[in-house]
């Protein structure tokens, strides 16, 4: 026969470990493409943790009701450390860009810095900037982790 202490203890260990599992779960599955009313711009990619070397897709969507314009062919898109120091900015023409509303274009990065050095283990911050069309700046960004 068990010790009832025994048994309670392991009773509330099982039902702690299925709530938090359940509410980290629930975080990991959120939902980054949200469509609303009016100018909004979306950074969606298929995970938040990369390994090193690993190619990270970058979807950027218009997830708004309106034309959304950037400046170059990259979409506004750039790459810093969370100090934002600049890492990387795709090489595009200097030519207008723009997605209209639920377009969007995906870009890949394959974690190497404008320098032609690889990005090293740590956080970054992927950012999009483009412009409504009363001029007034639309910027979304997200965090990603890379590790070994």
């Amino acid at each position: 026969m068990l010790p009832k202490g025994l048994i309670i203890a392991t009773s509330i260990g099982v039902f702690a470990a299925v709530v938090f599992g359940l509410f980290f779960a629930e975080l990991k599955n959120e939902n980054q493409l949200v469509f609303v009313e009016g100018p909004s711009l979306s950074l969606v990619t298929e995970k938040t943790d990369f390994k090193k070397g690993e190619d990270i897709k970058i979807r950027i969507v218009n997830s708004g009701t309106v034309p959304i314009t950037f400046s170059d062919a990259s979409y506004g898109l750039k790459i810093t450390q969370l100090d934002t120091i600049e890492l990387y900015s795709p090489t595009a023409a200097q030519v207008v860009s723009t997605l209209e509303p639920k377009d969007e274009v995906t870009i890949t990065w394959d974690q190497i810095k404008n320098d032609g050095d690889a990005a090293l283990e740590g956080l970054y911050k992927i950012i999009s900037e483009g412009r409504d069309s009363e001029q007034n700046k639309i910027s979304k960004s997200i965090t990603v982790h890379i590790h070994k």
